[in-house]
């Protein structure tokens, strides 16, 4: 779950325990590209809009990497004007969820993602 606003990240991990999923907070984008490499979760959930490094350029980075690659991507974000999903998913996302996000929906993408 790479979220940089600290209550965000809390409630989507919460939501994610909740639903039996277990999830690895990450608040900084500068930490992602070594934690997935790390890690190798099943998924990542990723806000676009962070200080320091964009979620758009990190999912291009863990796309463009033949290790990490067919790690799903959603990106959970405010940034929702149009032309933004297209973009995001051209970046390499598999999902798409916008701020502020709706319970079961949310759920029903990370499942649809999980297999």
């Amino acid at each position: 779950m790479v979220e940089d606003n600290a209550l965000n990240c809390r409630l989507f991990c919460d939501l994610l325990r909740v639903h039996g999923y277990d999830s690895e907070p990450v608040n900084d984008g500068r930490e992602v590209i070594g934690r997935v490499q790390e890690s190798r979760p099943d998924l990542i959930i990723m806000d676009i809009q962070m200080p320091h490094v964009s979620g758009l350029d990190l999912i291009e980075a863990i796309k463009g990497d033949a290790e990490t690659r067919s790690i799903p991507i959603m990106a959970v974000t405010a940034y929702a004007a149009r032309g933004d999903e297209e973009r995001i998913r051209a970046a390499g996302a598999e999902g798409y969820v916008s701020k502020p996000i709706a319970l079961m929906p949310f759920i029903a993408e990370v499942q649809r993602l999980m297999g």
